[in-house]
């Protein structure tokens, strides 16, 4: 049995994309892995607290050292990174907004990037070395764009800063394995749109089935 986390970005509700394509993705891992457990967290409409001082402060210090503002301080973040080690598979939608993710998003990103949880760090002569810690895991990212023409050759290519961002900051805890479905066109509509949601859900069902 598996354990699969479920995380939806997006701040909007019925009229978001993500949240539909992982709602639908989930429903259909449901039904070819019933046997699989199914975590969610819902970033985009219960939003998660950007870091600030105190926990910083606990990030940086043993357990044994905190005090009890520190250890309030990173109880959030503790909780946000078992749940994440403790899953197999995630299945993530994360619009872009900007050009990047949202900024809901980055916070729950600066919680879960934790030296001696998600990443390890070792200092030597030639400077500071970085371990990943989250290994042997399976990604799967649902991106909506209100435009199109971002992927790599694209009119758009070098100002996607949301692929290579997830990829890299994924990577650096160790999880490499990421496959990506886009919705683009919202901005455009019509049939642009229904295309590229038709486009969406027939790779997802590949995915699911493989």
């Amino acid at each position: 049995m598996a354990q699969l986390l479920h995380i939806d970005a997006s701040p909007r509700g019925e009229r978001s994309h993500s949240r539909r394509m992982t709602r639908e993705f989930v429903q259909q891992w449901q039904q070819s892995h019933p046997n699989d457990a199914i975590a969610y967290r819902d970033v985009g409409r219960n939003p998660i607290p950007h870091v600030y001082e105190a926990w910083i402060a606990a990030a940086f210090s043993l357990p044994e050292q905190y005090t009890p503002r520190l250890q309030e301080a990173i109880r959030l973040s503790d909780q946000l990174v078992d749940e994440f080690l403790a899953a197999d598979i995630y299945v993530i939608g994360v619009p872009m907004y900007n050009f990047s993710v949202p900024s809901g998003f980055k916070a729950y990103i600066d919680q879960i990037v934790r030296i001696g949880r998600t990443v390890d760090i070792e200092s030597n002569e030639s400077g500071n070395v970085y371990t990943p810690l989250v290994l042997d895991k399976k990604m799967y990212i649902i991106e909506a764009r209100g435009d199109s023409g971002f992927q790599p050759g694209g009119r758009y290519e070098g100002m996607n800063h949301h692929d290579p961002y997830l990829a890299t900051v994924f990577g650096f805890m160790g999880i490499t394995d990421i496959t990506s479905v886009h919705v683009e066109n919202d901005e455009s509509g019509g049939q642009t749109l229904a295309e590229s949601i038709a486009n969406a859900r027939h790779k997802i069902a590949e995915l699911v089935a493989a």
